[in-house]
């Protein structure tokens, strides 16, 4: 939750000036290839939007296609989970968690998206993750993989299931220089990582498991 109405005016500045500018080519709609987790987020993020923030799909958007912040995704997150939070919702916060780890799109296969370091999140459980990167940016395998063993760990902590962290993962990498730049990227706004299967998981079940009995030893 970001309560200064100077943020909230720059988020939707942001949102306009997107508008104004000449479309790019991109992975678009990338941004809807996890569209449960968007849907839910939505829901959450309506209960309360003190700033005003546009539609999660716009937090996705990389700098590329016509979005120059680099918050907006943890912003979101970050109010979506307050809000499922206080309504009692596991189902509301894990989805925030996992949106949060979701890859932003960038303009071009192998480009990694820039990460937010201008303003904390309020939930120390949002601030703990940051979004999936190209597959095919330098690092990517191991950085990925990092992320998804963070994002289960927070997901076990609020008592959601911390398998469904596989469900972050993005696509198979691209080939670097794609002129399209869609890489391997699907193009229907029904979840398509999903129903085309083209979901590649960062981490094996084992893996989430252990993150899981790590966590309750501490507690």
């Amino acid at each position: 939750m970001y309560s200064k109405k100077p943020v909230a005016f720059s988020f939707v500045c942001l949102f306009v000036h997107a508008l104004a500018l000449p479309i790019i080519k991109r992975e678009v709609p990338q941004e809807h290839s996890h569209e449960q987790f968007l849907t839910t987020v939505r829901t959450s993020l309506n209960l309360n939007n003190p700033d005003e923030i546009q539609d999660p799909v716009f937090g996705l958007l990389g700098d590329a296609a016509g979005s120059d912040t680099d918050c907006l995704q943890q912003a979101t997150a970050d109010q979506a989970f307050t809000n499922a939070k206080a309504a009692g919702d596991v189902n509301g916060q894990v989805a925030a968690l996992i949106y949060r780890a979701l890859e932003r799109n960038t303009g071009k296969v192998g480009l990694a998206s820039v990460p937010c370091t201008s303003i904390k999140a309020l939930n120390p459980e949002i601030a703990a993750i940051s979004q999936h990167q190209d597959p095919a940016s330098d690092g990517a395998s191991a950085t990925n993989k990092a992320i998804t063993l963070e994002l289960a760990k927070q997901i076990a902590s609020v008592g959601g299931d911390p398998q469904l962290a596989l469900k972050s993962g993005t696509f198979a990498p691209g080939n670097i220089g794609d002129p399209t730049a869609k890489g391997n990227s699907c193009d229907d706004a029904v979840g398509c990582i999903f129903t085309q299967n083209l979901l590649v998981e960062d981490a094996t079940a084992d893996e989430i498991n252990a993150v899981r009995d790590r966590l309750k030893d501490v507690v």
